[in-house]
């Protein structure tokens, strides 16, 4: 026995010896180097590509398998003239024995000076294209025959590699049809030992580029990859990203960023998590959580987020955005959002928002239904929302147009006595004529809006228990509702704007039902003109994109009527007075007792026709009075001319003027006003109607002669005789 085992062990020790003779033999009489041709030519015929090698080719056998390759390229057989990779060096080693038991153990893994260049030519097609296709003709690998028994599964490799190492790689990519090129060059990557179910520490660092826009960016990633090929799970513990952006859309600016995690990828389950995530882009800075399922169908994301508060404007500044000036300089300072999203390739969902924008806080939903045809969802309920402040300010010019009109206003102000001349009616034209519309972006939104707030301020005006539903699509816009409440009055409009045709078609309907007019014009920096509770209906239509072009074609129908009011600092009452003590001859015995004038009604009716306003049934109930009115009011140029009859129906004045006590046959005649100049003037462009006064006087002398014919005829004539000449004086 102990012969034999003697002679087994001999024969081993041997064999063992032939076998280091035999690699040693092998990896010093064989040269690899001469066979580069039938290499190549293998390339070719099983694998469709074309490999040239022009560096040598060093090997070694025993006891370990290594290969080093230098100065190789890559190209597809179709197109060997276009290099698609080239190769400074690769070089590897592997441990023979283990690969008997199915275990990879390898030295570290070098590759130096990889250069991936993708192309897409003129008609579409990459130089990638055919590369793994076996020539055409060659038999396919037989395959087993049918019934018999399958072979037991194989055990899985096991890795074991010590190292990893890519440096000086470059990958490139250039479309010839748009003309758009990506870069990533100056890519570093290196790892530690690569074992199965352990952590693999790595380091990847690379430089981004593209020329569409011209952008440049850099990148760092750090982790601790650990995988486990049975189960198909991978893990990324530790996941730091960060890196810089700059290029033209950032306007000469800096973008930093950078983004911790743990990354979990379960093929398996078709489902990877990024949880513990934190995210800062400047000085934005973002924790939550997400999950992304059926990873190789349509993939379906969901999570959620949470934004701390930041400065919208200085990080947009930071980022070479400017936003437009607002009337508010400290807008947009303190912006904050928490929300649950969901999302897929084609939509992205907001859902559970809580979001606040300055002291406005909102809540509800806000959705891109589909990314392609930028279907936007909003339905959102918020406390308040003061929209003035983010509205562009008022500028120089029309800063300067209103101080115009207030000195305009200053010099009528003694309107309101009768005693200056009527103002010159405007001639100028009051409207913008630029652009006003984004009519291509109109015609191709698609949006579904729903808001709700408990307040509403615009153009100065609070608007409580605010409501807004409007959509749009396929070129047609409509606020299907609007309604609120303005100073314990209700308001309501609906609106329609049809961007199909060339030239944009709008139409408005608005109803206001009792609402104050003092603290109306005094939240639109109003002179008080009148007061009293304002009821309005409007139906508007007009065309164009421009304010003057909207105002010279703007036509339909509004009706008002105003309750209670009084004409402020339009004594209607005192100017009618001066006018009968000018027809008695007498002086005032006083001063004017009152500066207003107070009614029960006031209503009318408006047809517009290309920008003028034309009323002929203005109704003013005044105690004692009852004013009719008639005129236009050109919108043009915001200026009327209106003419006004005052109706007496007797003095109920306590202690009246002598001058101008009512003498009954005053009582019913129309005694004239006219209303002429800036309709922002209201009654204080408003005069006695000097010539409807001549024409009262006539008539007042007439039948004072026709008293004196009857007094002296008596029954001396015939009554035809008498009406006769009663007729011709009265004419």
């Amino acid at each position: 026995m102990k012969a034999l085992g003697k002679i087994v062990g001999l024969v081993v020790l041997g064999l063992l010896l032939l076998i280091v003779a035999l690699g040693f033999a092998l990896t010093n009489l064989l040269d690899p180097n001469d066979y580069k041709d039938e290499i190549r030519q293998l390339a070719r015929d099983k694998a469709g590509l074309e490999l040239n090698i022009d560096g040598d080719i060093g090997w070694s056998l025993f006891p370990w398998l290594g290969l080093e390759l230098h100065d190789t390229t890559l190209a597809a057989a179709q197109t060997p003239d276009q290099p698609l990779a080239s190769l400074r060096m690769l070089g590897f080693s592997v441990r023979v024995m283990p690969l008997l038991r199915r275990e990879i153990q390898m030295s570290d893994i070098r590759v130096n000076g990889l250069d991936l260049n993708l192309v897409r030519d003129a008609k579409g097609r990459g130089n990638w294209e055919g590369i793994g296709q076996r020539p055409t003709g060659e038999a396919k690998p037989d395959t087993p025959p049918t019934g018999e028994p399958a072979s037991e599964p194989r055990r899985p490799l096991a890795l074991d590699i010590d190292s990893l190492t890519v440096s000086d790689a470059r990958v490139s990519y250039q479309d010839a049809r748009s003309g758009q090129s990506l870069t990533v060059d100056g890519i570093e990557l290196s790892t530690g030992a690569i074992r199965e179910g352990a952590p693999i520490p790595l380091k990847l660092s690379a430089f981004f580029g593209t020329n569409q826009p011209v952008l440049r960016a850099s990148s760092v990633l750090n982790g601790a990859l650990r995988f486990d090929t049975e189960l198909k799970r991978y893990q990324l513990e530790g996941l730091l990203l960060s890196g810089e952006v700059s290029g033209e859309p950032l306007k000469g600016k800096t973008l930093t960023y950078n983004l911790q995690g743990e990354l979990l990828v379960d093929l398996a389950a078709q489902l990877a998590e990024l949880n513990s995530l934190k995210v800062s882009v400047n000085q934005l800075r973002g924790l939550g959580q997400l999950a992304a399922r059926d990873l190789t169908g349509e993939p379906k994301v969901s999570g959620n987020l949470s934004i701390a508060p930041f400065d919208l404007t200085a990080l947009l500044r930071e980022l070479g955005q400017e936003l437009p000036p607002m009337a508010d300089p400290k807008a947009l300072q303190r912006v904050e959002l928490v929300t649950r999203l969901t999302g897929s390739s084609k939509a992205l969902a907001l859902d559970e928002l809580k979001l606040q924008v300055d002291d406005t806080s909102l809540s509800g939903r806000i959705a891109i239904d589909n990314f392609e045809t930028q279907a936007l969802r909003v339905n959102l309920k918020g406390d308040r929302l003061d929209l003035d402040r983010y509205l562009p300010p008022p500028s120089e010019k029309e800063q300067a147009q209103k101080a115009s009109r207030s000195q305009a206003g200053d010099k009528a102000a003694l309107a309101g006595a009768g005693t200056s001349p009527l103002p010159d009616k405007p001639t100028q034209h009051a409207w913008k004529d630029e652009p006003a519309l984004p009519l291509e972006p109109l015609r191709t939104l698609d949006s579904r809006l729903n808001l709700t707030l408990n307040q509403l301020t615009i153009n100065q005006l609070p608007l409580d228990e605010f409501t807004l539903k409007a959509r749009s699509a396929g070129g047609l816009l409509q606020l299907e509702e609007l309604r609120g409440r303005l100073f314990g009055g209700a308001v309501e409009s609906n609106a329609r704007l049809d961007v199909r045709p060339a030239v944009p078609q709008i139409s408005v309907q608005k109803r206001l039902t009792d609402v104050p007019l003092e603290p109306l014009l005094n939240a639109q920096n109003q002179e008080v003109v009148i007061k009293g509770l304002l009821t309005l209906n409007t139906s508007l239509h007009t065309q164009g994109n421009s304010q003057k072009v909207w105002v010279d074609n703007l036509n339909g129908s509004l009706s008002f009527a105003v309750n209670n009011g009084v004409l402020v600092d339009a004594n209607l009452e005192q100017q009618l007075c001066r006018a009968i003590a000018t027809l008695n001859r007498k002086p005032l015995a006083g001063e004017p007792r009152g500066r207003d004038t107070p009614f029960r009604q006031l209503t009318g009716t408006l047809g517009i026709q290309n920008g003028v306003a034309s009323n002929r049934d203005l109704l003013v109930s005044i105690p004692g009075l009852t004013v009719k009115g008639s005129g236009d009011i050109d919108l043009r140029v915001l200026g009327m001319d209106y003419r006004i009859a005052t109706i007496i129906e007797g003095d109920k004045s306590d202690m009246p003027d002598p001058a101008c006590q009512v003498n009954q046959r005053y009582v019913g005649l129309e005694w004239p006003l006219r209303c002429r100049g800036p309709l922002e003037l209201g009654a204080r462009a408003c005069r006695v109607d000097e010539q409807g006064l001549g024409k009262v006087a006539g008539k007042l002398a007439g039948e004072k002669l026709n008293e004196k014919i009857e007094e002296k005829l008596g029954d001396k004539v015939s009554p035809e005789l008498k009406d006769a000449l009663k007729g011709l004086f009265g004419r």
